[in-house]
């Protein structure tokens, strides 16, 4: 059964641009995973993005977060000091 996971990164003055490069070096592998992006938003004010991304399975979530390239990229995430939340999330009738 699919998962589908919110994630929520909050950003800090001067952070976005760390944030975007990371987000270029990352969301590619989304779909070697099984991954798929369904919807990428941010606020107005560039301060908060969230994400609605879903997998096969929790597996395949596990697999993406170790994938070595992601964590190449991780001096990008770091650098922008986005506080980042991850929440598996269901639809609500």
């Amino acid at each position: 059964m699919a998962v589908t996971y919110l994630m929520l990164a909050r950003l800090p003055q001067g952070g976005l641009g760390a944030f975007d490069a990371y987000e270029s070096a990352v969301l590619p592998l989304l779909a070697e995973h099984g991954g798929r992006l369904e919807r990428r938003l941010r606020t107005l004010d560039d301060q908060v993005e969230a994400h609605l991304i879903t997998f096969p399975t929790s597996q395949d979530l596990a697999a993406y977060r170790a994938d070595p390239r992601r964590s190449a990229a991780a001096p990008l995430l770091e650098s922008s000091g986005a506080a980042v939340e991850l929440l598996a999330v269901r639809d609500v009738q």
